[in-house]
């Protein structure tokens, strides 16, 4: 099965591809400087002074990487944000009298199989995290652009998620839906 946060993968791999790069770039660089590596005479140009940028080029070469620079840094601040593990629940009161497991995702199942049939609903997905007494639902659901999301939402609330805390026997259960508007044509594709 493929990973549910194929993205997150392929930022990663991005991210340690681009600071190896520029890791050997600086080591290159500061090696060159300190004439560890003789590539070029220290006194020796790196362009003809007929091909000599304008003053301002210095200054806008540094105002670009500083933004490069912060861009990377919130990108890689981006990756390090997990929610809540999922995992398997323990629903017991006393566990004298024997236990009861379930897993997160299995419990989660038909109330995304009823959200994925709300009108204009293509796709919905449901991760439990959390324990039963400190439970976190995360919800993903793909609509068309016309969709009606108020409505939508309005039914998760009153009727999927409080649905899922009474099989659950839960007194709350915070939730966080994120919304993805899709075109009709690629909902049907995935």
């Amino acid at each position: 099965m493929a990973s549910p946060n194929r993205p997150a993968r392929l930022n990663r791999t991005l991210l340690l591809l681009t600071a190896v790069v520029l890791l050997a770039v600086s080591a290159f660089v500061l090696l060159t400087a300190f004439e560890v590596l003789r590539v070029i005479p220290p006194e020796q140009p790196l362009t003809p002074s007929s091909l000599s940028p304008p003053d301002w080029v210095p200054y806008v070469t540094v105002v670009v990487a500083v933004v490069v620079g912060l861009l990377a840094l919130r990108w890689l601040l981006a990756q390090t944000q997990r929610k809540a593990k999922t995992g398997t629940w323990r629903l017991e009161a006393d566990p004298s009298g024997g236990s009861t497991s379930l897993s997160a995702q299995d419990a989660v199942a038909p109330m995304v199989d009823e959200i994925e049939g709300y009108p204009g609903v293509h796709r919905a997905s449901a991760r439990l995290a959390g324990t039963a007494q400190r439970p976190r639902l995360y919800l993903t659901v793909g609509t068309e652009d016309a969709a009606d999301i108020t409505e939508v939402r309005r039914r998760i609330d009153t009727e999927a998620v409080a649905r899922l805390r009474q099989a659950l026997d839960l007194p709350a259960l915070p939730a966080e839906v994120l919304f993805r508007l899709d075109d009709a044509r690629s909902a049907r594709l995935n």
